[in-house]
């Protein structure tokens, strides 16, 4: 028996010492992370919402984590592109993503795909939130959402209005306002803000329902006409321009918000750090202003799980609004 026990010992000191040292690797390696750069995926394009707000995170974070944050932009279906990045990285903490909420409330019910947003990705931390602008071309002859009506109901089947993709938020607000205003106005989807704006500025399209972050630049610079904003209250970038519920159409306008996502499997320790050193960035005096000049304003400092459970809400009545104008998945 005593020359069965001691090989017996030394396989289950053995096995002990490989547990101990997995237990710890989580440890290890938030006490050791981050040791080389780290970076925010874009699912959007350069120069759209999101890009600002990720360039913004970066040059907040890279002093307070001690490595270099660098913004990679991954632009293409919704989205879509960049999540599959985030979730193809290795899930070490070296790879987070910066998107707007409508990336689980939004485009699920968009495009068909085999991912569940709900269980892939996390959102660590809510960065700005805003509503989205009805802005026009210079050439539009109105100046209010009461002669924007006007001109549209003279000119039936004749004006257009663009999104910055089928089936998102800036879609679906402008077929509420065809329902409420008895409007008949003919949407086009485009790959991203930047793309649908030179359209409107270009007078191709009459219309679209745009970010603040893209939009503010251009309405200062007299390259786009405001009418009316989908918030609670008025932007502080542009206090001249009036709510939707200000004038008679208070259905209209949803809160969206742009968050820093990550992989549910990244070390507990890493995330915490991460959301942490990001809550610092968006108390700093300079980036409230700065977002606030582009009409948006600081995130809540809800929890992850407070955040999930928004989600949830946000994708239902999405949905409801998808099926009431009969839109169908491509």
């Amino acid at each position: 028996m005593q020359q069965l026990t001691k090989p017996l010992r030394r396989i289950m000191l053995g096995a002990l010492t490989v547990a101990s040292l997995l237990a710890m690797a989580p440890n290890a390696l938030a006490q050791t992370w981050p040791s080389k750069p780290i970076r925010l995926v874009v699912g959007a394009p350069a120069g759209g919402t999101a890009d600002i707000v990720a360039r913004t995170l970066a040059e907040g974070l890279t002093p307070l984590l001690g490595q270099s944050v660098i913004v990679d932009n991954k632009a293409g279906a919704m989205g879509a592109i960049g999540t599959q990045d985030l979730l193809q990285s290795p899930h070490d903490g070296y790879t987070f993503m910066v998107g707007v909420n409508g990336l689980v409330t939004e485009v699920p019910h968009v495009v068909k795909a085999r991912l569940d947003m709900f269980k892939d990705i996390k959102p660590l931390a809510q960065l700005t939130q805003t509503g989205l602008l009805l802005v026009g071309t210079p050439s539009l002859p109105a100046s209010t959402l009461k002669e924007v009506i006007a001109y549209v109901k003279a000119h039936p089947g004749n004006v257009s209005y663009a999104s910055y993709s089928s089936g998102t938020m800036s879609h679906t607000m402008g077929q509420e306002l065809n329902k409420l205003a008895g409007l008949d106005m003919t949407h086009v989807g485009y790959k991203g803000s930047p793309p649908a704006l030179q359209d409107v500025m270009g007078g191709h399209v009459a219309l679209m329902f745009d970010g603040p972050a893209t939009s503010v630049p251009l309405i200062k610079a007299g390259k786009l006409k405001a009418f009316a904003v989908g918030t609670p209250k008025r932007l502080a970038a542009l206090p001249d321009v009036p709510t939707f519920a200000e004038l008679g159409y208070p259905k209209i306008g949803e809160i969206a918000w742009m968050g820093l996502w990550t992989t549910p499997d990244v070390p507990a320790d890493v995330q915490a750090k991460v959301r942490e050193a990001t809550l610092k960035v968006l108390q700093q005096p300079k980036v409230i202003e700065r977002f606030r000049e582009q009409g948006q304003d600081i995130g809540q400092p809800l929890t992850p799980d407070e955040l999930s459970k928004s989600l949830r809400a946000a994708s239902d009545r999405h949905a409801a609004n998808l099926k009431a104008i009969g839109f169908q998945p491509e």
